[in-house]
């Protein structure tokens, strides 16, 4: 049995290519869009950039709808395509962010482990040893952060009503933090260049989770009620995060939260 003529001549329609844009928390995405007689909505990355794929009947509403709904992966692929920034350069003098405030790096002292001092002109510094000055500087941060991030979640736990889980500082490639029932709180030793209340804002994220293990609407009104001000600090985290400081090969690439 053949096929009504009207059926062929939308099957035979060939897809149509056009370029558009959406604006994503700080970011300006641009798009290729591809309409054709498929039934469903795709989102690919590839060298040639952002394509989107619809159905012919798809309205403008629709496919920005869907970009949006995808939102955080598209990002987080994006700024994975982004040439990491270099690896920081020690030597004596050289500034690093601490807490949102400069710190200085000093080298060659006698001793085995790092210490903070307060500079002549009232300026922390932090006196790195002679030999293994990376690692030495990582063990620092790290041991600066796990006491400060513990106090945070024990006062967002207090806001909440709930108690104080277990604090751990975690590496992870593409999280800030992360939250689970055997686990405890788990938090980038990272986030100690930030600024206090960017620290408070992913803090207040992983303890949302212990009443909303998920990101559904009611997880959002629990970071509300923890950090009214979220979406902002939300965006200023992304942008934050690209310009931290790369000790080593490994610590570029941190674009979500949670």
């Amino acid at each position: 049995m053949s096929k009504p003529a009207g059926l062929l001549r939308r099957q035979s329609r060939p897809a149509s290519e056009e370029s558009g844009g959406i604006r994503l928390g700080a970011r300006d995405v641009v798009y290729l869009l591809r309409r054709s007689a498929r039934r469903s909505f795709a989102l690919q990355i590839d060298h040639r950039g952002v394509r989107v794929a619809v159905p012919w009947l798809a309205t403008q509403a629709d496919i920005e709808r869907f970009i949006r709904d995808h939102g955080d992966w598209l990002l987080e692929k994006l700024a994975a395509r982004t040439p990491p920034p270099p690896t920081l350069n020690i030597a004596d003098g050289t500034p690093i962010p601490l807490l949102g405030e400069t710190c200085r790096l000093r080298q060659g002292d006698s001793a085995r482990a790092a210490r903070w001092r307060r500079g002549l002109d009232g300026v922390e510094e932090l006196v790195l040893p002679a030999t293994s000055e990376r690692k030495a500087l990582v063990r620092a941060l790290r041991a600066r952060a796990l006491p400060w991030f513990g106090e945070r979640v024990a006062e967002f736990c207090f806001r909440l009503g709930r108690p104080v889980p277990p604090v751990r500082l975690t590496s992870a490639r593409t999280r800030w933090g992360s939250c689970s029932s055997r686990g405890g709180i788990r938090l980038h030793w990272r986030l100690i260049h930030l600024p206090p209340e960017l620290i408070d804002y992913v803090v207040a994220h992983e303890v949302a989770h212990l009443a909303e293990m998920n990101h559904s609407p009611r997880f959002w009104a629990v970071v509300a009620g923890l950090y009214p001000d979220w979406k902002a600090a939300r965006l200023r985290l992304r942008e934050a995060g690209r310009e931290l400081p790369v000790i080593d090969g490994g610590d570029a690439g941190l674009i979500t939260e949670g």
